[in-house]
């Protein structure tokens, strides 16, 4: 299984995910110039991607999806509520080929299964994803809200994670955010931070864990070293730890 953060963060999200037999994205906050471009750098084609699959209905995560569509000619898998709320905030235009789920479903690509779990960010039906082609688990756990009942078990089982780091406290508290913004970024449908998502890899990880990406990071509250220093604090040397930035493509991540 390969994994590549073409973008993430407020500015635009989307991850490109292969393996068993299936080629994947998550969401479609970023052009389909930009996604092309970006899946080219690495010799890959995004015109051999199966389907498109949204998390949930805010405008980084979904608001280029019917660009995706009919640009490149495939499928768009999200939740009802989540399709309907977007189309209503982000003129997807015309969609002739969307498929829903249910969160909790399973969906399956070829040899590849995505579990889909329910999480409480402040989108109007949010999930997360478990990808996997039998051996191997990969997590996409960005927009979480807050370590919610069953986190912990999920990335136990994980082989390597995509995770949001999104802030960082004292940088908020002293930033240049409103006060209801604040409280809404720390509050339960909102975002973790630093510590919140070094915290839970440490209690959570299973040894199987081989490496995490920190994702979703804000530009005004958080910066990529700040992260990575938190994480190391308290994980110590043992992780491979990985950042995804927000306007440039990770690296190809193996798993």
């Amino acid at each position: 299984m390969i994994v590549v953060s073409l973008q993430s963060g407020s500015n635009g999200n989307c991850i490109y995910v292969s393996g068993g037999g299936a080629r994947l994205l998550f969401d479609a906050g970023i052009s389909g110039r930009q996604a092309e471009t970006r899946l080219a750098a690495h010799g890959l084609d995004i015109r051999d991607v199966d389907a498109l699959v949204i998390s949930h209905d805010h405008s980084d995560h979904v608001r280029c999806a019917g660009v995706y569509h009919r640009k490149f000619g495939f499928p768009v898998y999200a939740t009802a509520a989540t399709f309907e709320a977007a189309s209503a905030r982000c003129r997807l235009g015309a969609i002739c080929d969307v498929r829903h789920f249910s969160a909790g479903d399973v969906l399956r690509f070829a040899r590849l299964a995505v579990e889909t779990i329910p999480t409480p960010h402040d989108g109007v039906d949010g999930v997360g994803f478990i990808v996997t082609d039998g051996r191997r688990r990969l997590g996409i756990l960005t927009d979480l809200g807050h370590v919610f009942d069953g986190l912990g078990g999920v990335i136990g089982s994980l082989d390597a994670v995509v995770i949001e780091s999104n802030y960082d406290p004292d940088m908020l508290a002293g930033g240049p955010y409103p006060a209801f913004l604040k409280r809404r970024i720390r509050g339960p449908g909102g975002h973790l931070s630093n510590v919140e998502a070094a915290e839970l890899l440490r209690s959570c990880a299973g040894t199987r864990l081989k490496w995490a990406c920190l994702a979703h990071l804000s530009a005004e509250n958080n910066d990529p070293q700040l992260a990575l220093d938190a994480h190391r604090a308290i994980l110590a040397e043992g992780l491979p730890l990985h950042v995804a930035g927000r306007y440039t493509a990770t690296e190809v991540l193996s798993l």
